[in-house]
């Protein structure tokens, strides 16, 4: 039997699942977390409920197709529970690597392993209940400040201006490299917090950075930025509602102060100048001016890092694929030995374990279906690998003392939680620990069982 591995079930590795699945292959997914969907059930804004049921019930059918097999709450990785080496020993005829970028990207910050400074993948896991990031402190202050200004920075701004149900938050501050007219955000999530922007302190902020935009031939005045960016702040009659968000353009994070507890408590932050490229692009350079800014929490949302620790072939921007000169913008996805100088036949990268922080959903559909198209190709012409069957594979992982979540167990889980929803009166609930997943599970198939026993006595 050819079977084919899939690490990671989140948007990418589910539809390259589907997809390899469509063309007849047994896939065998392997998920960290107990439940699939990765950033779609776990990254998306918790309130975005229509979203994430929409894209579940697409889950849901890729793991109907009965040649799917699911292994959750299985961390595969050479510093994690299932080496490389062993999962190579179930003799899949090729894997899929689909499991993200879990590790963030870093600036090498002096007083950076302070208390209250963050990732910010790590701190929407944590509001979004995924764990074990729920278990862990990351608590906020009063004065925060989000060093990015793409959606993710938006999102969790919003979720501490408004709906964190612990809120504490006097003034949220956006810090972005560059100046107004690179703001990465969709207007969309920006209207969330506009009314928590001061027009005023906004004002300001776009006349102090005014002249080294302008050397560039920016035009950042308040009615030029308004209109591209902040579309309420243009009504006159626009009210301002704290707590406060704002904005620092220009400027990099320097150095990170603690006081005597070891909590950030200050944040020094370099002015940067705005300088023409010869090609009409710009780039911000830093000066020696430095300003100091009072901050009691540090959430950096400058994008993701491929994790080492999987044991694939690292290259300069994460794991290795084929390098290829002619066409460097070209999507690789097989993996590259850069010992031997030679791709890994079989071995295949996708999603943001292709390219890191790349996209949403949509993207990383397509990105899940191309890779599969390869693999498949690849699957056409390789000799019977004899993999193990799902039963042999289910033993060989509770062998090492695992305790794998299949589809079954999914039905069960999710049978248990809309009860608990509806019991609630919420439009959906999760639970945020492991072990209470996985004791939901084992009393709702105990419950099963004794349901069935009844029911079979009953008609004999």
């Amino acid at each position: 039997m050819k079977g084919i591995f899939v690490v990671g079930a989140g948007p990418a590795g589910m539809f390259a699942a589907r997809q390899i699945a469509l063309a007849g292959y047994d896939v065998f997914l392997f998920n960290r977390d107990i439940k699939p969907g990765g950033l779609a059930e776990y990254g998306i804004y918790p309130l975005k409920e229509k979203m994430k049921g929409g894209l579940r019930k697409q889950f849901a059918q890729v793991l109907a197709l009965p040649n799917i097999h699911y292994f959750g709450n299985v961390l595969v990785g050479n510093s994690y529970e299932v080496t490389l080496e062993e999962l190579e020993a179930m003799r899949p005829a090729a894997i899929v690597f689909a499991c993200g970028a879990q590790g963030a990207r870093k600036l090498g910050l002096p007083g950076a392993e302070a208390k209250g400074v963050y990732a910010a993948k790590d701190f929407v896991y944590n509001y979004n209940l995924l764990p074990p990031y729920t278990a862990m402190d990351f608590s906020t202050g009063r004065h925060i400040a989000i060093v990015g200004m793409g959606n993710v920075a938006i999102d969790i701004a919003r979720w501490l201006l408004e709906d964190a149900p612990d809120r504490k938050t006097e003034s949220v501050t956006i810090i972005a490299r560059r100046g107004p007219l690179e703001i990465k955000f969709d207007q969309k999530e920006i209207e969330h917090v506009e009314q928590n922007i001061d027009r005023d302190a906004l004002a300001a902020e776009l006349e102090r950075v005014k002249e080294p935009c302008a050397r560039c031939n920016q035009d950042v005045s308040p009615q030029k930025i308004y209109e591209e960016h902040f579309r309420k702040l243009k009504d006159p009659g626009f009210v301002f509602a704290p707590p406060q968000l704002s904005f620092r353009f220009l400027s990099s994070p320097a150095a990170i102060l603690p006081d005597a507890n070891g909590r950030i408590a200050r944040l020094e932050v370099a002015e940067n100048d705005l300088v023409l490229k010869a090609d009409g692009s710009t780039s911000a350079v830093q000066t020696d001016r430095r300003v100091t800014l009072d901050i009691d929490t540090l959430i950096f949302a400058i994008g993701d890092a491929h994790d080492p620790k999987i044991g694939l072939p690292m290259g300069p921007d994460g794991y290795a694929t084929e390098p290829d000169p002619a066409n460097p913008r070209e999507p690789h996805y097989e993996v590259w030995n850069a010992e031997t100088r030679a791709i890994m036949p079989g071995r295949y990268v996708t999603g943001w374990a292709r390219k890191a922080s790349t996209g949403l959903v949509g993207i990383a559909r397509h990105d899940g279906e191309v890779c599969a198209s390869k693999a498949i190709e690849f699957l056409k012409s390789a000799p019977d690998s004899a993999t193990l069957s799902q039963s042999e594979i289910l033993n060989r992982l509770e062998a090492m003392g695992l305790r794998p979540v299949t589809k079954a167990d999914l039905a069960l889980l999710a049978r248990v939680e809309q009860s608990e929803a509806q019991a609630r009166h919420l439009e959906s609930f999760k639970y945020s620990d492991n072990d209470a997943m996985l004791e939901a599970i084992a009393q709702e198939r105990e419950r099963s069982s004794q349901t069935e026993a009844v029911q079979l006595a009953s008609t004999s």
